[in-house]
């Protein structure tokens, strides 16, 4: 992203989005923007699969629509989601909540079956570039 992004505040990404460098496009539609996140995971405080975590503004927000989404802050975060691989980015909040249905159910059927299926969509979105 730029410099200043955000200077008006936190937004969500979106289709064309402006804040993102030329650079930033490519890791993003491949997915490569995650992999620093794994040292989160080397330091306890991800997961590899697990709900998306969001930003503090947005799940404020979402909590007001869906308070069941509380059940999904409960888990530890991932680099990747059920709701990321079936949904993908949500540019708004609305959205977030659609995208909430499938992390719920990645709740209900918590496995490691489950988490090598998320993780397999997800090499494929990687190799597909189909990220956003």
């Amino acid at each position: 992203m730029y410099c200043d992004a955000e200077v008006a505040g936190p937004q969500l990404s979106r289709a064309g989005d402006p804040r993102i460098t030329k650079w930033g496009r490519i890791i993003r539609k491949t997915r490569l923007d995650e992999l620093p996140q794994f040292w989160n995971v080397l330091k306890g405080e991800m997961s590899i699969v697990g709900p998306r975590p969001e930003r503090e503004h947005f799940a404020r927000q979402i909590l007001e629509l869906r308070p069941d989404y509380i059940t999904v802050q409960k888990l530890r975060p991932g680099i990747t989601s059920l709701g990321q691989v079936n949904f993908g980015y949500a540019e708004n909040v609305g959205q977030m909540c659609e995208r909430l249905d499938h992390d719920l159910l990645y709740v209900k059927k918590l496995s490691l079956r489950t988490d090598l299926i998320v993780i397999a969509k997800t090499v494929g979105v990687m190799i597909k570039g189909r990220g956003k």
